[in-house]
């Protein structure tokens, strides 16, 4: 099989970085719609200050981690036919990671505001420092170790 030109790399791997947000895109504005709804919600006049606050982080850290990852469809639009799709890739992965970061950041907050609601500061911080483990190792972790292994073995990214 023939190696794939720098050009034709550059266009799968724009591709697949596209189709990577696709992905994750739902989901953090299925996140950002519900928590623009929550203040208007009936219950929201008892939460705690405390609460408010991690509903805040939270809000904010979707809102960010929407801009983040949606940056890379955007630039690629506006640098249209600019023939720099190895530089919108290179910008886009940054883009994406710190989307998937704050997107992190997001998550944990808003499940630290709904446990802390339902069943208690405790509890919530126990369950959301739980999941920011978890988040940790599946997101970062693995990829991180999985990439040692492959320096190990003299294997290089492509």
């Amino acid at each position: 099989m023939a190696e794939e030109t720098p050009k034709e790399r550059h266009n799968r791997e724009l591709i697949e970085l596209l189709n990577e947000l696709r992905v994750a895109l739902p989901g953090v504005q299925v996140l950002f719609a519900f928590l623009l709804a929550v203040p208007f919600s009936n219950g929201y006049s008892k939460v705690t200050k405390f609460e408010k606050d991690t509903f805040f982080v939270s809000l904010i850290a979707t809102a960010v981690s929407s801009a983040l990852l949606i940056a890379t469809p955007s630039i690629h639009r506006l640098r249209f036919r600019a023939d720099d799709k190895e530089r919108i890739v290179i910008y886009g992965n940054r883009l994406a990671i710190a989307g998937f970061l704050v997107l992190a950041v997001a998550m944990i907050a808003a499940l630290l505001t709904v446990t802390t609601f339902l069943f208690g500061k405790s509890v919530g911080i126990a369950t959301s420092a739980s999941f920011a483990g978890v988040v940790v190792v599946l997101w970062y972790g693995i990829p991180a170790w999985t990439r040692l292994v492959d320096v190990r073995r003299g294997r290089r990214a492509r």
